[in-house]
C-alpha cells in the first residue's frame, strides 16, 4: 500500500485537488467504445466487402500402422490383344512316282536322215536363230553341234555370177510357201553347196520352220518339199564382208584345213546371217559350216 500512496500524493500535488475526495471517488472501468468507421468524403465510392469463406476442417489422415507395410504389386499394362493365327492343318504327303530317265540323244549315221527336232509348243519360233546358238568372231574358229531343225527345202543350181539373185529369189519364195502353209520361220536360211565347179554349183536351199502339230502335212508347190538340217560336229567360220569377198573366206579354210590335217565332208553350209539383199553390203554376215568326216 505505501507504494500505492506515494503514487497518489504525488497526483494530488500536480493537480491542486484534495486528497480526500480523491479517495473517496470510485473510478467506474472504462466501458466499450464501439468503434464505427467514419463515412467516406463525398464522391469516393465505398469497397466492397468480400466475403471470408469459412474454413473448411481438414481431412482426417488415417492412422499407418507401425511396422513393415505388405508391397502391392503394380497394375500389368493394358496392351492390345494379338489373336494367334490358325494353323491350317498340314496337307497329306503324296509320293512322288518315279520319272522315266530320257535316252542321250544319238547321232545319225552315214546315209541315215537325220531325225527332226521337236519344236516347243510353250516356245515362240525365233525367224533370227542361227545353228550354233551364237554369234561368232571372224578371227577364231567354233566347234559346235548343229542339231537337226525341220525346214522346208528346194534343189537347184546356178552359175557362179548369177549365185546371189538366184539364192535371193529362192530364199524369198520358200518364205512365201512357209506363210501359204501357215508355218513359222524358226531360223536363218540355209544353203547346202552339193557340188562345184568352174561354171557354177548346185545346192539345196533351207528355210528352218516350226510345223503345227497335229493334222496332215501340207502340200507345196513349185518343187518345196520338207526336210531336216544337216547335224553333227562341225566347224564354224564366220564371213563378214561383200559376198564378192567370200572366196577369201574359203582360202581361209582350207589353210586352216591343210594345217590342222583335217579332212572333211564334200558338202559346206551356208547360213545367212544378214538377208541377202545386196551383194556389195560390207556388214554381210554369214556363218560358214565345214562337218569332218
Amino acid at each position: 500500500m505505501r507504494h500505492f500512496r506515494i503514487g497518489v500524493l504525488a497526483l494530488v500535488a500536480m493537480t491542486g485537488a484534495a486528497p480526500v475526495a480523491l479517495a473517496q471517488t470510485r473510478v467506474a472501468p472504462p466501458t466499450a467504445v464501439e468503434s464505427t468507421p467514419l463515412a467516406p468524403p463525398p464522391g469516393v465510392a465505398v469497397p466492397a466487402q468480400v466475403p471470408v469463406p469459412a474454413q473448411t476442417p481438414p481431412a482426417a489422415v488415417p492412422e499407418i500402422p507401425a511396422g513393415p507395410q505388405p508391397v502391392q504389386p503394380a497394375p500389368a499394362p493394358q496392351g492390345p490383344v494379338t489373336p494367334t493365327p490358325v494353323q491350317p492343318p498340314p496337307m497329306p504327303q503324296v509320293p512322288l512316282e518315279p520319272q522315266p530317265v530320257q535316252p542321250p540323244p544319238r547321232l545319225p549315221q552315214p546315209g541315215e536322215t537325220p531325225p527332226v527336232a521337236p519344236q516347243q509348243q510353250t516356245g515362240i519360233p525365233n525367224p533370227d536363230a542361227t545353228m550354233a546358238g551364237k554369234r561368232g568372231d571372224t578371227s577364231d574358229v567354233d566347234e559346235v553341234l548343229l542339231v537337226p531343225k525341220p525346214v522346208l527345202m528346194i534343189s537347184g543350181q546356178s552359175s557362179w555370177d548369177d549365185g546371189f539373185q538366184r539364192l535371193s529369189q529362192t530364199f524369198r519364195m520358200l518364205r512365201e510357201e512357209a506363210a501359204r502353209a501357215g508355218l513359222p520361220v524358226a531360223g536363218r536360211p540355209l544353203t547346202l553347196f552339193v557340188s562345184t565347179d568352174d561354171n557354177g554349183f548346185r545346192y539345196e536351199a533351207m528355210l528352218p520352220v516350226a510345223p503345227v502339230a497335229g493334222g496332215p502335212a501340207p502340200a507345196f508347190g513349185n518343187g518345196v518339199r520338207l526336210g531336216a538340217s544337216p547335224a553333227g560336229p562341225s566347224l564354224r567360220f564366220l564371213h563378214v564382208a561383200p559376198y564378192d569377198d567370200i572366196d577369201s573366206t574359203y582360202e581361209t579354210i582350207t589353210a586352216y584345213l591343210e594345217a590342222k590335217s583335217i579332212v572333211v565332208k564334200d558338202a559346206f553350209l551356208e547360213e545367212y546371217v544378214s538377208d541377202l539383199n545386196d551383194p556389195a553390203d560390207p556388214n554381210l554376215e554369214i556363218n560358214v559350216y565345214v562337218q569332218p568326216k
